[in-house]
């Protein structure tokens, strides 16, 4: 019988990170053609990921210190590499919003509050307090990853988007960076057991982590709907919408997502169980993002 948490493989992985670039002057309003919605949905990533992927890079940077495993501090700097270019990429797609006259920050001036005064450092914290407040964080972090990594993992399989037509850039942007949430994918949930690892504190994490990304992706694509000129005609997406989108294969299933979220609370999860880094590097050998970095120059 598996042990809890126990992964199912070694992946002997080196996490690097890739210095990507993508040219966004070509990027149509609607990059998924005829599918504003599923545009939207997942351009809330955009809106959530640049601050949340660089409070992940400083609240693991904290952790260093309590890291005793050679093989783990190897891989949280990988990690960390990974994350800054992940907001990077993501704050450049926002940039181009900005400049086709979209302007999200009333978005993601909230995102940087939360990320920054809710989940951010509390410097009153001395020694233990301290201690527990940043492996609370690292537990958040966990939750967060997951949903990530089968996130990822569905953007590599969705053939529905190629069927669709979906822009080829944002398409390699969104794929190449799904890749790396599934090379990556144990990282935070192995950290967190390195230095805590109660079961009861990773499902509370999850607990507290599923509503809140549900709420910010509804109030994200609210946002796009009002500020779309094509759609402020519309109504709200209603939960119906959603699932046609799903049945054409451009978003994922709410069914698929609920249960992937249920799995994270099983003693024996491990998250080398999701994705496949096979097909994860495989499509960083193929990104044309991934290769020009590879080879010194910019897609």
């Amino acid at each position: 019988m598996l042990k809890e948490t126990t992964p199912v493989l070694d992946d002997n992985l080196v996490l690097q990170a890739r210095d990507v670039h993508f040219d966004w002057t070509s990027l149509p309003a609607h990059w998924v053609p005829g599918e504003p919605l599923a545009t939207h949905v997942m351009n809330v990533l955009h809106l959530l990921l640049p601050a949340g992927e660089r409070w992940f890079v400083e609240v693991f940077k904290q952790s260093l210190p309590l890291i005793q495993d050679e093989k783990l501090r190897r891989d949280v700097l990988g990690f960390i590499g990974q994350e800054a270019m992940h907001a990077r990429a993501h704050t450049g797609v926002l940039e181009h919003f900005t400049a086709t006259g979209l302007d999200c920050t009333p978005f993601t001036d909230q995102v940087e509050w939360f990320f920054g005064r809710v989940l951010g450092d509390r410097p009153g914290l001395r020694g233990g307090t301290a201690t527990e407040w940043l492996v609370e964080r690292l537990a958040i972090i966990a939750a967060i990853e997951h949903v990530t990594a089968f996130m990822g993992d569905w953007i590599l399989n969705a053939d529905g988007l190629d069927r669709a037509g979906t822009d080829p850039t944002m398409l390699d942007m969104l794929r190449w960076h799904g890749a790396e949430e599934v090379e990556h994918r144990s990282v935070a949930f192995d950290l967190f057991t390195h230095v805590d690892g109660r079961y009861r504190r990773r499902v509370q994490a999850m607990t507290i982590t599923g509503p809140m990304l549900l709420m910010l992706w509804r109030r994200g694509v609210r946002f796009f709907y009002a500020t779309d000129p094509a759609l402020r005609h519309l109504s709200r997406p209603k939960l119906g919408d959603l699932k046609d989108t799903a049945a054409r294969g451009v978003t994922p299933a709410i069914s698929h997502v609920n249960r992937k979220i249920a799995a994270y609370y099983s003693p024996r999860y491990h998250p080398s169980r999701e994705g496949s880094t096979e097909q994860a590097v495989a499509y960083l050998a193929s990104s044309p993002a991934a290769q020009a970095a590879e080879h010194g120059h910019h897609a």
